[in-house]
């Protein structure tokens, strides 16, 4: 008898979920690239371990919305990337409005670790045997009555303090003892607080804890005009505009069934490899700081000062804000010659850096196997951007679920399996140098049709839901819209910076603390993109 061959890899994953939990889900809609299916409250867990576990699936993001005056329920969206596919499937289940219990996934994906515990602290909805309930995103002053996120919660309102303790998790033992960094740093950085456990020199635990300037964003967008919406998702993390601005533009785009003209694609296009270079390379040169290699820094600075002044040449704002909008761009890249020229010189000005760089042994020798972080931990954390690419992971928004011109154009994804602050070095360098070709690619196609239009009539946007999504210069950045009656009526958002926080504790462990700054450097974390 022949056995039968497990062809679960080549099959569409939407019809093995269709088959093998046909009695758990109620409904089924597709739209574009996006498979909602509403299941069953009580069998969340196995369908979603199910897609994680035996579909390769990724959980991207997480959130819930509070539907009940329309519909009368809260519900519970689990967004997961699928594996090889330009397909999205969307999990979603109902809770009633006096019943404020789901069950938790994190025991089984743990990347739900960190979206369940604020869907707690914004919506009230209590994931039942969570690892770790604490509060996430509110502080211990904040009373538990009020949850931000429900549509009966007033934006302008100003609930009383209360009295509150937050338990640390402590780490007990002879000769260990507790090092307590910030929330307030002696530098220009935002505020975040790292308490580490040390015994002796080595790290042996991390906990960090951050939100201390969470700017409510997401009750912002529903807020505002939909036209002042684009100008906030710019404001999300700073250096990161044109990735923020972008997503959310795709979802209303998907929303409305537009498709932007040519040249907005391969404008945006540039726009968003800019932004990659500047960043990737005050990130290299970060790193050359905080390993004491001043000249290797100053080099890095000023190539970065270069490329932001190009930034402004181009599009009048060193952080490139204020060209992307919805249904296109404002206007064309102008001089394409000399724009393509200043980039060439510009790369050979970054070869040599990153040369000069790589070849100093003292340099190399404090970044080689500092601040480890395993493939199997960055999988499970859903790592993203280079940081996951330095631990072996494939997977580039810009390859995997291509959008803007990049289905036009050719690059070449790097990954490393070294995991380390080298690794994420190089992988950064690689990707500058990719940059570049891609930024060259995109205005020669932008140059043949250089007359075209920039932008295309959106008109009134119709109810709906939809992702938006871009590669930014720290990893995946999504945005879910959901629009009724002309108005934003959810918009979550997800910076890569909130799924890299927490694999930072692990990347620290049997490190030294004079390490952390740069180890945490490597990993390029935004806290005004973490704390929306």
């Amino acid at each position: 008898m022949k056995e039968e061959l497990d062809t679960t890899h080549i099959m569409d994953p939407v019809q093995i979920i269709r088959k093998e939990f046909a009695s758990q889900i109620i409904s089924e809609t597709v739209s574009n690239n996006e498979v909602y299916f509403s299941v069953k409250k009580d069998s969340v867990v196995e369908i979603c371990n199910y897609i994680y576990s035996h579909l390769d699936g990724q959980l991207i993001t997480m959130f819930a919305t509070d539907q009940r005056k329309t519909d009368g329920y809260f519900t519970v969206k689990y967004v997961f990337s699928m594996e090889g596919i330009d397909k999205f499937i969307i999990i979603q289940i109902e809770i009633e409005a006096e019943k404020t219990q789901f069950r938790s996934i994190t025991h089984k994906i743990p990347a739900a670790n960190w979206y369940e515990r604020e869907i707690q602290d914004m919506f009230g909805l209590v994931p039942k045997r969570h690892p770790d309930p604490r509060r996430l995103v509110m502080f211990e002053d904040w009373p538990e009555d009020q949850y931000p996120l429900r549509k009966d919660f007033d934006i302008n309102s100003k609930p009383p303090r209360v009295e509150g303790t937050y338990d640390y998790k402590k780490v007990e033992g002879e000769g260990i003892y507790e090092i307590a960094v910030g929330p307030v740093h002696a530098g220009v950085i935002e505020p975040g607080h790292f308490r580490f456990s040390v015994a002796g020199e080595p790290i042996i635990n991390l906990e960090i804890r951050h939100f201390y300037t969470h700017k409510g964003i997401e009750k912002q967008f529903e807020n505002i005009s939909i036209d002042k919406a684009v100008f906030l998702a710019e404001r999300v993390s700073g250096d990161n505009s044109v990735a923020h601005a972008v997503a959310f533009c795709q979802a209303i785009e998907k929303i409305a069934s537009v498709d932007i003209p040519k040249c907005a694609k391969y404008v945006r296009t540039v726009l968003l490899e800019l932004e990659r270079l500047y960043n990737h390379v005050s990130d290299i040169g970060g790193i050359a700081t905080d390993v004491g290699f001043a000249v290797g820094s100053a080099h890095a600075g000023i190539l970065k000062e270069k490329l932001m002044q190009l930034n402004e040449h181009v599009t009048g704002s060193r952080l490139l804000r204020g060209m992307v909008m919805i249904g296109g761009v404002r206007r064309d890249v102008k001089d394409i010659s000399d724009l393509s020229t200043r980039l060439s010189l510009l790369e050979q000005e970054f070869r040599d850096l990153i040369d000069f760089l790589i070849e100093t042994p003292s340099l190399v020798d404090r970044i080689e196997t500092t601040g480890i972080i395993h493939n199997d931990i960055a999988r499970a954390l859903h790592v993203v951007g280079p940081t996951g690419r330095a631990s072996g992971i494939d997977y580039d928004v810009r390859r995997n679920h291509p959008y803007a011109a990049y289905p036009q154009i050719n690059f070449d994804v790097p990954v490393r399996n070294d995991e380390d602050v080298y690794a994420r070095t190089v992988v950064r360098s690689d990707e500058v140098l990719q940059s570049f070709s891609i930024i060259q690619q995109a205005l020669q196609l932008l140059e043949s049709i250089a007359d075209a239009d920039m932008i295309v009539d959106v008109g009134d946007i119709p109810s709906g839901c939809a992702l938006g999504y871009t590669e930014a210069p720290r990893g995946e950045t999504i945005y879910w819209v959901m629009m009724g009656d002309g108005k934003i009526e959810r918009c979550k958002l997800r910076d890569p910076s909130y799924c890299n926080w927490p694999a930072i504790e692990y990347a620290v462990l049997d490190n030294i603390v004079p390490d952390f700054p740069l180890i945490n450097k490597s990993f390029s974390l935004s806290y005004s993109g973490n704390d929306m």
